[in-house]
């Protein structure tokens, strides 16, 4: 691997989770394995095109598994790795700013927000 210069840490982490979709891919795996298509379900505005981008890199990055499983049809499974497992507290953190940064600007987070399980907490 190249030896790369940062200027400051958090480059190198918004290389590995930046983007749009990368964090909210990673929210979902938190709550354990998920499909291609559940994921697609769980986030209704992502093209499957970027969809499989963003899960190609994550992986490369070594920070979800891709399990295929050998049977017909066949079925392949996504979930955090032991490393990506390491960002969990890094995620809560984005999510708890996030609810707190709806409330300032919004007031009802329900008002704004998706029906998902990762929002249950607001109902």
């Amino acid at each position: 691997m190249e030896k790369k210069k940062y200027n400051i840490s958090v480059e190198a982490t918004l290389e590995v989770i930046g983007g749009k979709w990368k964090c909210v891919i990673l929210c979902h795996l938190t709550h354990g394995k998920k499909r291609t298509s559940e994921l697609k379900r769980l986030m209704p505005n992502i093209t499957q095109k970027m969809l499989t981008q963003q899960l190609r890199e994550l992986e490369s990055d070594g920070v979800i598994n891709r399990i295929v499983y050998e049977q017909v049809p066949p079925k392949v499974e996504y979930e955090l790795s032991e490393y990506g497992q390491s960002l969990e507290r890094i995620l809560n953190a984005l999510c708890d700013w996030g609810a707190a940064h709806i409330e300032r600007v919004y007031g009802e987070p329900l008002s704004v927000l998706e029906d998902s399980i990762l929002n249950e907490q607001f109902k």
